[in-house]
């Protein structure tokens, strides 16, 4: 079985990739210092935590799924991090550990709503994103973070904003989540099991594939991410608000689309998706050097997802 280098594969890739060094040029054409190493940084780091949340979806959306529970659940993590840590460097482990418990928990539950329970992905991870929106909401009592004077540890703080020869941290962070994320779909048995059931869940059965328990898996990995990104995101900004989850759940199923994994499931790599991430971050940056108003953005972003969804749909399977 073709697993994930196939031609049309490496030719998404490559696309995505291009599209990153066109980006930077008219960037640098609209506004000079664009491509500076300064200009590239501040894409880079923007593009970690869409980064970060599309690795979650890659891997659901590689068994034909989606997760539309991210906002909330990055938005719940974040709230969950700063709560429980009150601002102390002691409590900053624990509530690492608490928070991306918590995100694991919530995709399970999503993955079992949908292997055992039969539910269709949209449905069930659309409703775990309105339930955990109403959690939240109502345990905070509508307050943001910043009224509560809670505030991310100064070490979460740190490991943000440090920087080793220059490379800011949270881009090292990514770059071992590019690594991990690449071994398990390239050379291990899960991530096999993961494009099997993608091109065909019945056949992966019959091959003995365990596949609710990897639809499951699949899922909680989908909330440890978002929840990874929410953490990520209060040490960034330094304290969490209600919405920031919000622009995420487009800007993911962007990243992963632009990077040309396939919308149905089984084929692509999150390679491909790390060039979705900063290739649209890139675009989001030039046409605010434009000036272009939110609803022009918006526009394009729709018409370009429309457009790859055309052009890699009529690709065909390679055998």
């Amino acid at each position: 079985m073709r697993i994930l280098w196939g031609t049309a594969e490496r030719r998404r890739i490559l696309y995505a990739f291009a599209a990153v060094i066109a980006l930077f040029a008219i960037g640098e054409a609209v506004r000079p210092g664009f491509g500076s190493w300064g200009g590239i940084k501040a894409v880079l780091v923007e593009a970690c935590f869409v980064g970060l949340v599309a690795a979650g979806q890659t891997f659901v959306i590689l068994i034909g799924g989606i997760d539309l529970s991210v906002p909330w659940v990055l938005n719940a993590s974040a709230i969950v991090m700063v709560v429980s840590a009150l601002g102390h460097d002691a409590r900053a482990l624990p509530a690492v550990l608490l928070t991306l418990g918590l995100g694991a928990a919530i995709g399970a539950a999503n993955g079992i709503g949908i292997a055992i329970l039969g539910l269709p992905a949209v449905v069930m991870t659309l409703a775990m994103n309105g339930i955990v929106e109403g959690l939240t909401l109502g345990l905070s009592g509508g307050l943001t973070c910043a009224s509560c004077a809670a505030y991310a540890p100064p070490i979460i703080q740190a490991s943000v904003h440090h920087e080793i020869l220059g490379v800011p941290s949270i881009l090292l962070l990514w770059l071992v989540v590019i690594a991990i994320v690449s071994v398990v779909l390239s050379l291990t048995r899960f991530g096999r099991a993961t494009y099997a059931v993608g091109n065909n869940a019945r056949a992966s059965f019959l091959a003995g594939i365990d596949v609710r328990a990897t639809t499951i898996a699949l899922y909680a990995l989908s909330g440890l991410f978002a929840s990874l990104a929410g953490i990520a995101l209060v040490g960034f900004g330094g304290q969490a608000a209600l919405g920031m989850g919000e622009p995420f759940l487009f800007q993911s199923i962007a990243a992963v689309v632009i990077g040309g994994v396939y919308i149905l499931g089984g084929r692509g790599h999150y390679i491909g998706t790390v060039a979705g991430s900063i290739s649209l971050v890139a675009l989001i940056s030039v046409l605010m050097a434009m000036n272009m108003p939110e609803y022009g953005r918006n526009i394009i972003y729709g018409v370009i997802i429309l457009a790859l969804l055309l052009l890699y749909g009529r690709e065909a399977p390679e055998a």
